[in-house]
Protein backbone atom coordinates (compact mmCIF):
# COMPACT_ATOMS: atom_id res chain seq x y z
CA UNK A 1 0.00 0.00 0.00
CA UNK A 2 2.63 2.45 0.90
CA UNK A 3 4.79 1.67 -1.74
CA UNK A 4 1.92 1.85 -4.59
CA UNK A 5 1.20 5.57 -3.34
CA UNK A 6 3.85 7.76 -4.34
CA UNK A 7 3.81 5.87 -7.68
CA UNK A 8 0.38 6.71 -8.05
CA UNK A 9 0.98 10.41 -7.25
CA UNK A 10 3.83 10.54 -9.66
CA UNK A 11 1.59 8.97 -12.51
CA UNK A 12 -1.13 11.32 -11.53
CA UNK A 13 1.59 14.35 -11.94
CA UNK A 14 3.03 12.87 -15.09
CA UNK A 15 -0.22 12.71 -16.56
CA UNK A 16 -0.81 16.44 -15.77
CA UNK A 17 2.35 17.64 -17.18
CA UNK A 18 1.64 15.54 -20.31
CA UNK A 19 -1.73 16.99 -20.37
CA UNK A 20 -0.25 20.34 -20.21
CA UNK A 21 2.10 20.00 -23.23
CA UNK A 22 -0.23 18.95 -25.53
CA UNK A 23 -2.70 21.61 -24.88
CA UNK A 24 -0.39 24.46 -25.45
CA UNK A 25 1.02 22.46 -28.40
CA UNK A 26 -2.72 22.88 -29.82
CA UNK A 27 -3.46 26.40 -28.63
CA UNK A 28 -0.91 28.49 -30.39
CA UNK A 29 -3.06 31.22 -30.90
CA UNK A 30 -4.05 31.47 -27.53
CA UNK A 31 -2.07 32.85 -24.49
CA UNK A 32 0.30 30.76 -22.34
CA UNK A 33 -1.37 32.21 -19.26
CA UNK A 34 -4.73 31.43 -20.61
CA UNK A 35 -3.88 27.93 -21.75
CA UNK A 36 -1.78 26.96 -18.13
CA UNK A 37 -5.31 28.32 -16.20
CA UNK A 38 -7.47 25.97 -18.40
CA UNK A 39 -5.09 22.99 -17.73
CA UNK A 40 -4.85 23.20 -13.79
CA UNK A 41 -8.52 24.32 -13.64
CA UNK A 42 -9.09 21.03 -15.96
CA UNK A 43 -6.53 19.02 -13.92
CA UNK A 44 -8.14 19.99 -10.56
CA UNK A 45 -11.65 18.71 -12.00
CA UNK A 46 -10.66 15.52 -13.02
CA UNK A 47 -9.02 14.95 -9.50
CA UNK A 48 -10.38 16.57 -7.03
CA UNK A 49 -8.35 15.24 -4.24
CA UNK A 50 -5.57 16.78 -5.95
CA UNK A 51 -4.78 20.12 -6.37
CA UNK A 52 -1.31 22.66 -6.46
CA UNK A 53 -0.81 25.53 -3.87
CA UNK A 54 -2.01 28.88 -4.31
CA UNK A 55 1.77 30.06 -4.48
CA UNK A 56 2.57 27.00 -7.19
CA UNK A 57 0.70 27.91 -9.32
CA UNK A 58 1.22 31.92 -8.74
CA UNK A 59 5.00 31.10 -9.44
CA UNK A 60 4.07 28.90 -12.71
CA UNK A 61 1.88 31.59 -14.19
CA UNK A 62 4.08 34.26 -13.22
CA UNK A 63 6.97 32.61 -14.77
CA UNK A 64 4.91 32.42 -18.22
CA UNK A 65 4.42 36.20 -17.87
CA UNK A 66 8.53 36.58 -17.06
CA UNK A 67 9.26 35.44 -20.62
CA UNK A 68 7.70 38.79 -22.30
CA UNK A 69 8.74 41.17 -19.50
CA UNK A 70 11.38 43.69 -20.97
CA UNK A 71 13.86 45.52 -17.77
CA UNK A 72 11.85 48.67 -18.56
CA UNK A 73 9.21 46.74 -17.51
CA UNK A 74 11.04 45.86 -14.22
CA UNK A 75 13.42 49.11 -13.51
CA UNK A 76 13.12 51.33 -10.83
CA UNK A 77 12.93 54.76 -12.19
CA UNK A 78 15.71 56.81 -12.08
CA UNK A 79 13.83 59.42 -9.78
CA UNK A 80 13.83 56.71 -7.02
CA UNK A 81 17.88 55.73 -7.60
CA UNK A 82 19.46 56.01 -3.98
CA UNK A 83 23.15 56.32 -5.24
CA UNK A 84 26.17 58.14 -3.90
CA UNK A 85 28.74 60.77 -5.36
CA UNK A 86 32.63 59.47 -5.44
CA UNK A 87 33.86 62.71 -4.25
CA UNK A 88 31.22 62.00 -1.00
CA UNK A 89 33.15 61.18 2.37
CA UNK A 90 32.99 57.55 3.90
CA UNK A 91 30.90 59.20 6.86
CA UNK A 92 28.25 60.33 4.21
CA UNK A 93 28.23 57.05 2.45
CA UNK A 94 27.49 55.69 5.97
CA UNK A 95 24.70 57.72 6.86
CA UNK A 96 23.40 57.12 3.18
CA UNK A 97 23.22 53.09 3.55
CA UNK A 98 21.16 53.82 6.71
CA UNK A 99 18.91 56.48 5.02
CA UNK A 100 18.75 54.09 2.29
CA UNK A 101 17.89 50.48 3.64
CA UNK A 102 19.84 49.31 0.31
CA UNK A 103 22.98 46.44 0.21
CA UNK A 104 24.10 48.15 -2.97
CA UNK A 105 24.42 51.77 -4.13
CA UNK A 106 25.86 52.72 -7.52
CA UNK A 107 28.58 55.37 -7.27
CA UNK A 108 28.75 58.42 -10.10
CA UNK A 109 31.16 60.96 -10.69
CA UNK A 110 29.18 64.07 -11.53
CA UNK A 111 25.61 63.37 -12.59
CA UNK A 112 23.65 59.84 -12.41
CA UNK A 113 24.26 59.36 -16.05
CA UNK A 114 28.18 59.02 -15.60
CA UNK A 115 28.60 55.60 -13.01
CA UNK A 116 31.30 54.79 -12.28
CA UNK A 117 30.35 51.21 -10.41
CA UNK A 118 28.74 50.53 -7.48
CA UNK A 119 29.54 50.04 -3.41
CA UNK A 120 28.38 46.83 -1.04
CA UNK A 121 27.40 47.40 2.54
CA UNK A 122 29.38 44.49 3.03
CA UNK A 123 32.79 46.04 1.28
CA UNK A 124 32.18 48.94 3.29
CA UNK A 125 31.46 47.40 7.05
CA UNK A 126 34.52 44.68 6.13
CA UNK A 127 36.40 48.62 5.29
CA UNK A 128 34.85 49.96 9.07
CA UNK A 129 36.57 46.95 10.44
CA UNK A 130 40.21 47.27 8.72
CA UNK A 131 40.27 50.78 9.83
CA UNK A 132 39.07 50.13 13.14
CA UNK A 133 41.61 47.48 13.44
CA UNK A 134 44.34 50.30 12.97
CA UNK A 135 43.57 52.04 16.11
CA UNK A 136 42.62 49.38 18.83
CA UNK A 137 42.53 45.63 18.79
CA UNK A 138 38.63 45.31 20.36
CA UNK A 139 36.25 43.22 18.12
CA UNK A 140 33.25 44.46 20.04
CA UNK A 141 33.61 48.24 18.53
CA UNK A 142 34.49 50.63 15.81
CA UNK A 143 37.26 53.38 16.62
CA UNK A 144 37.70 54.59 12.78
CA UNK A 145 39.85 58.19 13.11
CA UNK A 146 38.42 61.02 11.42
CA UNK A 147 40.63 61.51 9.05
CA UNK A 148 39.96 57.93 7.61
CA UNK A 149 36.09 58.90 7.70
CA UNK A 150 37.36 62.07 5.80
CA UNK A 151 38.17 59.49 2.89
CA UNK A 152 35.91 59.83 -0.20
CA UNK A 153 34.43 56.43 -1.81
CA UNK A 154 37.03 56.80 -4.64
CA UNK A 155 40.25 57.06 -2.19
CA UNK A 156 38.49 53.89 -0.13
CA UNK A 157 38.23 51.74 -3.94
CA UNK A 158 35.48 50.27 -2.74
CA UNK A 159 34.21 50.59 -6.38
CA UNK A 160 32.43 47.31 -7.77
CA UNK A 161 31.37 46.54 -11.38
CA UNK A 162 27.72 47.37 -12.14
CA UNK A 163 25.89 46.32 -15.52
CA UNK A 164 24.75 48.23 -18.13
CA UNK A 165 21.94 47.01 -19.88
CA UNK A 166 19.02 48.30 -22.51
CA UNK A 167 15.67 48.73 -21.76
CA UNK A 168 14.63 46.66 -24.50
CA UNK A 169 16.23 43.36 -22.99
CA UNK A 170 14.45 40.82 -21.77
CA UNK A 171 14.27 40.55 -17.92
CA UNK A 172 15.16 36.54 -18.21
CA UNK A 173 17.90 37.59 -20.55
CA UNK A 174 19.33 39.68 -17.83
CA UNK A 175 18.82 37.45 -14.77
CA UNK A 176 21.09 34.70 -16.72
CA UNK A 177 23.79 37.63 -17.28
CA UNK A 178 23.75 38.45 -13.31
CA UNK A 179 24.16 34.85 -12.49
CA UNK A 180 26.53 34.11 -14.75
CA UNK A 181 28.40 37.04 -14.15
CA UNK A 182 27.99 37.44 -10.17
CA UNK A 183 27.11 41.08 -11.00
CA UNK A 184 23.92 41.39 -8.94
CA UNK A 185 23.12 45.49 -10.16
CA UNK A 186 22.64 46.77 -13.56
CA UNK A 187 21.84 50.34 -14.70
CA UNK A 188 19.46 50.79 -17.11
CA UNK A 189 20.50 53.36 -19.94
CA UNK A 190 19.13 54.97 -22.98
CA UNK A 191 20.30 55.48 -26.68
CA UNK A 192 21.91 58.14 -25.20
CA UNK A 193 23.99 56.38 -22.52
CA UNK A 194 21.93 58.45 -20.25
CA UNK A 195 20.70 56.59 -17.39
CA UNK A 196 16.32 55.43 -17.22
CA UNK A 197 16.85 53.39 -14.35
CA UNK A 198 18.06 51.01 -12.19
CA UNK A 199 17.34 46.85 -11.78
CA UNK A 200 19.06 44.30 -9.24
CA UNK A 201 18.74 40.84 -9.18
CA UNK A 202 16.15 40.75 -6.59
CA UNK A 203 13.75 42.93 -8.38
CA UNK A 204 14.05 40.15 -11.28
CA UNK A 205 13.19 36.94 -8.92
CA UNK A 206 10.12 39.13 -7.26
CA UNK A 207 8.42 38.66 -10.43
CA UNK A 208 8.26 35.39 -10.39
CA UNK A 209 8.41 34.32 -6.60
CA UNK A 210 6.43 37.76 -5.63
CA UNK A 211 7.49 39.92 -2.99
CA UNK A 212 10.57 39.52 -1.02
CA UNK A 213 10.31 41.22 1.93
CA UNK A 214 12.65 41.60 4.63
CA UNK A 215 12.62 43.74 7.99
CA UNK A 216 13.30 46.57 6.46
CA UNK A 217 10.90 46.56 3.69
CA UNK A 218 8.03 49.27 4.03
CA UNK A 219 5.09 47.16 3.45
CA UNK A 220 2.23 48.32 1.20
CA UNK A 221 -0.21 48.51 3.56
CA UNK A 222 2.23 50.29 5.42
CA UNK A 223 2.40 53.51 2.13
CA UNK A 224 -1.02 53.90 2.93
CA UNK A 225 -2.76 54.37 6.18
CA UNK A 226 -6.72 55.99 6.66
CA UNK A 227 -7.40 59.54 8.71
CA UNK A 228 -10.68 57.80 9.92
CA UNK A 229 -12.58 60.65 8.49
CA UNK A 230 -12.93 59.15 5.00
CA UNK A 231 -9.13 60.18 3.74
CA UNK A 232 -6.12 58.80 3.62
CA UNK A 233 -2.48 59.62 3.78
CA UNK A 234 -0.98 57.79 0.99
CA UNK A 235 3.04 57.44 -0.18
CA UNK A 236 2.51 58.26 -4.36
CA UNK A 237 4.43 54.98 -5.08
CA UNK A 238 1.14 52.89 -3.67
CA UNK A 239 0.32 50.61 -6.30
CA UNK A 240 -2.77 51.64 -8.33
CA UNK A 241 -3.99 47.22 -7.65
CA UNK A 242 -3.58 47.77 -4.00
CA UNK A 243 -5.38 51.13 -4.22
CA UNK A 244 -8.25 50.23 -5.94
CA UNK A 245 -8.69 46.92 -3.83
CA UNK A 246 -8.79 49.25 -0.70
CA UNK A 247 -11.21 52.06 -1.73
CA UNK A 248 -13.45 49.54 -4.08
CA UNK A 249 -12.92 51.93 -7.12
CA UNK A 250 -11.23 51.23 -10.72
CA UNK A 251 -9.53 53.73 -10.89
CA UNK A 252 -8.35 53.33 -14.49
CA UNK A 253 -10.83 52.36 -17.40
CA UNK A 254 -9.69 49.36 -18.79
CA UNK A 255 -8.26 51.13 -22.48
CA UNK A 256 -5.99 52.87 -20.03
CA UNK A 257 -4.92 50.32 -17.63
CA UNK A 258 -1.68 49.81 -18.97
CA UNK A 259 -0.76 53.81 -18.92
CA UNK A 260 -0.41 53.98 -14.96
CA UNK A 261 0.83 51.23 -12.17
CA UNK A 262 1.01 53.60 -9.28
CA UNK A 263 -0.99 56.53 -7.91
CA UNK A 264 1.56 59.19 -8.92
CA UNK A 265 1.42 57.52 -12.40
CA UNK A 266 -2.62 58.25 -11.90
CA UNK A 267 -2.23 61.82 -11.02
CA UNK A 268 0.23 62.60 -13.71
CA UNK A 269 -1.88 60.89 -16.18
CA UNK A 270 -5.09 63.15 -15.18
CA UNK A 271 -3.39 66.02 -14.53
CA UNK A 272 -0.83 65.78 -17.73
CA UNK A 273 1.94 66.98 -15.53
CA UNK A 274 3.85 67.16 -12.27
CA UNK A 275 1.37 68.68 -10.08
CA UNK A 276 2.96 70.91 -7.44
CA UNK A 277 2.38 71.11 -4.02
CA UNK A 278 -0.87 72.18 -2.72
CA UNK A 279 -2.73 71.43 -5.85
CA UNK A 280 -5.85 69.27 -5.87
CA UNK A 281 -6.45 66.79 -8.64
CA UNK A 282 -9.97 65.25 -9.13
CA UNK A 283 -11.00 62.16 -10.50
CA UNK A 284 -14.33 61.69 -11.96
CA UNK A 285 -15.04 58.30 -9.90
CA UNK A 286 -15.22 60.82 -6.82
CA UNK A 287 -11.70 61.09 -5.47
CA UNK A 288 -9.55 64.35 -4.54
CA UNK A 289 -5.81 63.78 -4.39
CA UNK A 290 -3.93 66.49 -2.70
CA UNK A 291 -0.71 66.81 -3.26
CA UNK A 292 0.72 66.97 0.28
CA UNK A 293 4.33 67.29 -0.52
CA UNK A 294 6.55 67.09 -4.04
CA UNK A 295 9.61 68.14 -5.74
CA UNK A 296 9.74 69.93 -9.43
CA UNK A 297 10.37 66.15 -10.48
CA UNK A 298 7.63 64.08 -8.92
CA UNK A 299 5.15 63.87 -5.98
CA UNK A 300 5.77 61.83 -2.73
CA UNK A 301 2.53 62.24 -0.81
CA UNK A 302 -0.81 62.64 -1.22
CA UNK A 303 -3.97 62.88 0.64
CA UNK A 304 -6.98 61.31 -0.67
CA UNK A 305 -10.27 62.17 0.46
CA UNK A 306 -13.69 60.31 -1.44
CA UNK A 307 -16.28 62.73 -2.43
CA UNK A 308 -19.50 61.95 -4.05
CA UNK A 309 -19.53 61.70 -8.17
CA UNK A 310 -21.81 64.11 -8.77
CA UNK A 311 -20.35 66.78 -6.72
CA UNK A 312 -16.92 66.52 -8.51
CA UNK A 313 -16.66 68.93 -11.58
CA UNK A 314 -16.09 68.44 -14.90
CA UNK A 315 -12.13 69.68 -14.59
CA UNK A 316 -9.26 67.63 -13.86
CA UNK A 317 -7.70 70.04 -11.90
CA UNK A 318 -8.21 72.40 -9.37
CA UNK A 319 -6.52 74.45 -6.38
CA UNK A 320 -2.92 75.95 -7.44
Amino acid sequence: MTDETPNTEDKRRDGFWAKLRTRLSRTRDKGLRESLETALESHEQQNPGESFKEETKSMMLNLIEFADLRVGDVMVPRADVVAVEEGATMREVFERFIEANHSRMPVYRETLDDVAGMVHVKDFLRWMSQMSGKKSKSKTAFNIAASELALTVKQAGLNREVLFVPPSMPAADLLVKMQASHIHLALVVDEYGGTDGLISIEDLVEEIVGNIEDEHDTSEEGLIRSNGDNTWLADARVELTKLEELLGIDLLPDEEEGEADTLAGLVYEIAGRVPSRGEIIRHPKGLDFEIVDSDPRRVKKLRITVTKPEDTPEEGVAGG
